[in-house]
């Protein structure tokens, strides 16, 4: 009995000192609780995940949870975006130079206007608030803008709502056996920007229907920055301006002053002084006791 006691410790040693044996060959050793030593390693949007480097379904956090594509935070800008607007043509070039980091040696250079909070929801009634609030464009109306406008509206927008705005898209046109054209992949047409509601429609009916979508629609805030969402803007403006038959380019803007200004008329319109404030006792208060 004294024998068996003493190979028992034996034994108990044995194992004790082999679990302590540093991992080597094909040997990768152990580790009590890896994950306060080790962080857990996972891949977006992927389920085949390292099965030893991940805690399971019963643990505190799961691997659909890890897995699942993350949001930011509601209102948040990742650091090293920029977002700005309404600059002359005069400051444009410098605030470019300085965000793309010219103005120094060791300068980060930033993406210009790829994340601007948006504080409207997807629902119908923030839809009616955003084209009612957003009125103008905050990017003036340039040369190069509008170039920019319409090559990016061709290739998100033009395959549907047609490069004339005229919702005749390429994805809506009619079948041609004759030619083996089976026709577009819609049965009913887009948006034709053409009709008079978008052409009264202040600016937020089209920038909340580029942020969200809008019926079989999806979202392009995803594909499209802050600012080339306003040049696409621009080009659609143009392209009812010319159906109008008036003006909206960088010189003049007739189609309606209030969804955008000329960069021609930024530098003029800035160097005008704001009007003074009205004079106190100017009759615009409340009346006197005595007055009628």
């Amino acid at each position: 009995m004294k024998n068996l006691k003493y190979i028992l410790y034996s034994v108990a040693a044995v194992s004790l000192l082999y679990s302590c044996t540093p991992a080597g060959g094909n040997y990768a050793g152990k580790e009590y609780m890896p994950d306060m030593a080790h962080s857990v390693g996972f891949e977006y949007q992927s389920y085949a995940n390292y099965s030893r480097n991940n805690w399971d379904s019963a643990s505190v956090i799961n691997r659909k949870f890890l897995s699942r594509p993350l949001n930011p935070a509601v209102g948040t800008i990742p650091r090293g975006y920029a977002g700005f607007s309404f600059a002359s043509p005069e400051a444009y070039d410098s605030i470019m130079n300085i965000l793309r980091g010219g103005n120094q040696l060791n300068a980060i250079a930033v993406p210009v206007n790829g994340k601007v909070p948006y504080h409207y929801g997807n629902t119908e009634e923030e839809r009616i608030r955003a084209s009612k609030d957003i009125v103008g464009n905050p990017f003036p109306i340039s040369e190069g803008g509008l170039a920019r406008g319409k090559e990016l509206y061709n290739i998100y927008c033009g395959i549907c709502h047609g490069e004339k705005g005229d919702g005749a898209g390429y994805l809506i046109r009619d079948a041609n056996p004759a030619k083996g054209d089976p026709g577009g992949a819609y049965p009913a047409a887009p948006a034709n920007f053409m009709l008079d509601t978008f052409y009264i429609s202040n600016n937020g009916r089209f920038y909340h229907a580029i942020m969200y979508g809008r019926n079989v629609m999806g979202g392009y805030a995803e594909k499209l920055s802050f600012e080339e969402r306003w040049q696409v803007i621009h080009h659609i403006r143009s392209l009812q301006a010319t159906a109008k038959g008036l003006a909206y380019s960088s010189s003049a803007n007739t189609l309606n002053p209030s969804f955008a200004i000329p960069a021609a008329q930024v530098k003029k319109l800035a160097s005008v002084p704001p009007p003074p404030a009205p004079a106190s006792g100017d009759g615009s208060g409340s009346k006197s006791k005595s007055g009628k």
